[in-house]
This record gives structure tokens, C-alpha cells and sequence, in this order.
């Protein structure tokens, strides 16, 4: 029994819960370990798409990151319902020690009951993971500056994306025999890699969730500290943006958009070779 009575009799007026409090610590510890393995497969997944590996791996990636946010979900059930006992029987102090495996049992089972699909939406690795991989497919079909090929298509063995494709392509070609200034689309493809407070190309972008824009973490980082210690709101940098007051909790790696960056300049330091 985690809680002990402060009579033999069996009689209480007070429980130690010390002992399932500790175990509570060390599942919070694991939850942090779920945490760390959906980074990895987030940053697998990501490989799997710059690289261009057929789209049932990627598949696969995006089934072992909705068997993470389970597991999280139901951890995150489990604490809350041990949480939720501990808190009514400290409330109530009763004359004897309840059966506290049942209560959790209860308050656990209630909370499963309501699972759904739309759970997933809450889980910020989940949802953060969805967009890095629609942000980095779009970054990566971009036409390649022939302006003949996309550099990434995850249909590639459906015949019917093949004819889109083929279709995109002629579209594109006959831009080009209009007189479509490539320069200028590379040039415009860059924009976002500028950040808007050290107009530098970002090595290490964060995207702000309220917003959506991208800053260079170390520049964003010590504008927010610089603001707070003045006791004011931080007011997000891009030009023409609503939102005034950020913190740092609002910012996330953007990891597509880094793998974006790191893609151009590699290909860029090829054509200059």
C-alpha cells in the first residue's frame, strides 16, 4: 500500500504518499524519453524526404510517431488520474485508507474513454513534426534551376502523379519561353532564409508558433531577454507582423527550413566548383 495510516488501527488522519510520488517522478522522466524518441524519428522522417527514399518508409516514420503520441497520451492519462487520486483523498482525509489502485483504475479508465483522433492535435511533437515535413516537401519541389525537373515528388510511383507531373513541367517550360527571369525565382525562393533581425542567412531558424515566422535563434533569443528585462512585451520582428508579445515558449526549431538552407548551399557550392 503506497500510503501508510498514522494509527494501527487502520484508522487515519493522515497519508504519506512519498512513495508514489517518487514513482510519479520517474514517469515523468519516461514521458521525457517518448519526447526524445519522436525527435528521432521526426529527424529520420525528414531524411527519408531530402533524400528522396521511397514514400513507405516515410510511411513508416509517420506510423511509429502516432504509436509515440499513444503512448504519450496514455502515460500522460495515467499521471494525471494518480495525480487527481492523491489530490481527492488529501482533500477528503479519510477515517481509512481507500483502495487507491481502484480509484486510479476509475479516473484512468475515464480519461481513455474519451480518446480520439483529434488527441494528436494537442501533442505538439505530432503536430510540430506534420508541418516540418510539409514545409521541407514544399522547400524541395521547387524546380531546379533548368527549370525542367522538381527535385522531390512523394506520388513518384503513382502513373497518375506522373502525368500531373509531366503536365507541371510543360507549364513550367513554356514560363521559361516567356521569358521568366530564373535569377529572379532562385532569388525569391531565398527570402526566407533571411532572418528579419540580422538580415543574414539563418543557420539555426526558429519559427514562431503564433505567427509563423522564422528568426535566427540566437538573434530572437536575446531580443525577447533583451524586452523582458525592460519589463516589456517582445513584438515579432518581421515587418507588418500583429504579433506583440512573444515568448519563448512561442519558438520551435525549424528544422525543414534548416535542412532547406543547408540543401541550396550545398548545391550552390557544387555549381561553383
Amino acid at each position: 500500500m503506497p500510503g501508510r495510516s498514522s494509527t494501527s488501527s487502520g484508522s487515519t488522519r493522515y497519508i504519506s504518499f512519498s512513495g508514489v510520488e517518487s514513482a510519479l517522478s520517474s514517469l515523468k522522466n519516461f514521458q521525457s524519453c517518448i519526447s526524445s524518441g519522436m525527435d528521432t524519428v521526426s529527424s529520420v522522417a525528414l531524411d527519408l524526404v531530402e533524400t528522396q527514399t521511397e514514400v513507405s518508409s516515410e510511411h513508416s516514420m509517420d506510423k511509429a510517431m502516432v504509436e509515440f503520441a499513444k503512448m504519450d497520451r496514455e502515460l500522460s492519462h495515467y499521471v494525471k488520474a494518480v495525480q487527481s487520486t492523491i489530490n481527492h483523498v488529501k482533500e477528503e482525509r479519510p477515517e481509512k485508507v481507500p483502495d487507491l489502485k481502484l480509484l486510479v483504475e476509475k479516473k484512468f479508465l475515464a480519461l481513455q474513454d474519451k480518446n480520439s483522433d483529434a488527441d494528436f492535435k494537442e501533442n505538439e511533437k505530432f503536430v510540430q513534426f506534420k508541418q516540418q515535413l510539409r514545409e521541407l516537401k514544399k522547400q524541395l519541389v521547387k524546380p531546379k534551376e533548368d527549370g525542367r525537373h522538381s527535385e522531390f515528388d512523394p506520388n513518384k510511383d503513382s502513373s497518375r502523379a506522373g502525368n500531373e507531373r509531366d503536365g507541371i513541367h510543360a507549364d513550367r517550360e513554356n514560363d521559361l519561353t516567356e521569358g521568366v527571369d530564373e535569377d529572379m525565382i532562385v532569388t525569391q525562393s531565398q527570402t526566407n532564409f533571411i532572418c528579419p533581425i540580422t538580415q543574414l542567412e539563418m543557420k539555426k531558424p526558429v519559427k514562431n508558433k503564433m505567427c509563423g515566422h522564422t528568426y535566427e535563434e540566437e538573434a530572437i533569443v536575446r531580443m525577447i531577454e533583451s524586452k523582458h528585462k525592460r519589463k516589456k512585451k517582445a513584438c515579432c520582428p518581421k515587418i507588418g507582423c500583429s504579433h506583440t508579445d512573444m515568448r519563448m515558449s512561442d519558438l520551435i526549431p525549424d528544422e525543414a527550413l534548416r535542412r532547406a538552407i543547408e540543401s541550396h548551399n550545398k548545391k550552390k557550392k557544387r555549381h561553383s566548383e
